[in-house]
C-alpha cells in the first residue's frame, strides 16, 4: 500500500476532488483542528490499520444501511474493531431487516462511493433522509478518525468537536446504540 508517512495538519496544499475539498472547507469554516494522512485507497477497516498508527487514533467503522423497503437510511458509526450484527441494530432502532444500502443510494444521499463512507458525507444529505446512529463507545474516544469522503486520505479530529461542532452544523442529531465487544452466534 502506498503510504505517505507524514502526518499533516489541515488541508492539503494541492487541489483535490470537489467532495474532498468541501470536507476541508467545512472543517475550516467550523474552526475544527484536524490532521491528515494520505495513502492508497483504504476501503476496509483492515486496510486502515497502518494509517491508524500514524494518525494516532482508530478509524471509525461507517456503515450505510437501509430497511428492506429502502425507505429508511441509516449511517452507523462504531469502533472499527467491534463486531456488527444487523439483528442487534434492528432490535435497538425498531426496524425490521436492515441491510447494506446500494452504491446508488450512497451516491444519491451522501455523494460517496463504497469504501469511502464517512460522517462528513452527511453534509451532502440536504433532504435529511439519513438517520445518524452512533455506538456509545465512540463517546469514550478522545479522537475521531474518518475519511474526507474519499478513501485515499484519513483525518483525525477531536470527538468533542464531532459532537459539539460538526454534527450540529450538519443538522443531524445522533441516535445512540450499544453493541457488545463480543457477539455469540
Amino acid at each position: 500500500m502506498f503510504f505517505d508517512p507524514t502526518l499533516y495538519r489541515g488541508r492539503p496544499a494541492e487541489a483535490r476532488i470537489p467532495k474532498e475539498e468541501r470536507c476541508y472547507d467545512l472543517l475550516d469554516r467550523l474552526g475544527i483542528e484536524y490532521y491528515r494522512v494520505d495513502h492508497e485507497h483504504a476501503d476496509t477497516i483492515e486496510a486502515c490499520r497502518e494509517v491508524e498508527s500514524l494518525l494516532g487514533c482508530r478509524i471509525c467503522k461507517n456503515l450505510f444501511l437501509t430497511n428492506r423497503q429502502q425507505t429508511d437510511f441509516y449511517l452507523l458509526l462504531m469502533p472499527g474493531d467491534k463486531p456488527f450484527k444487523t439483528k442487534l441494530l434492528s432490535r435497538q432502532i425498531g426496524s425490521a431487516r436492515l441491510s447494506f444500502a446500494s452504491p446508488e443510494h450512497m451516491q444519491k444521499y451522501l455523494d460517496i462511493t463504497p469504501g469511502s463512507v464517512s460522517v462528513l458525507g452527511l453534509m451532502n444529505d440536504r433532504e435529511k433522509a439519513v438517520k445518524l446512529l452512533v455506538d456509545r463507545d465512540l463517546l469514550q474516544e478522545e479522537s475521531f478518525g474518518c475519511h474526507p469522503c474519499i478513501n485515499s486520505s484519513s483525518l483525525r479530529f477531536s470527538t468533542a468537536d464531532l459532537f459539539a461542532r460538526l454534527l450540529p452544523a450538519l443538522e443531524h442529531e445522533p441516535g445512540f446504540v450499544d453493541f457488545p465487544w463480543t457477539i455469540e452466534d
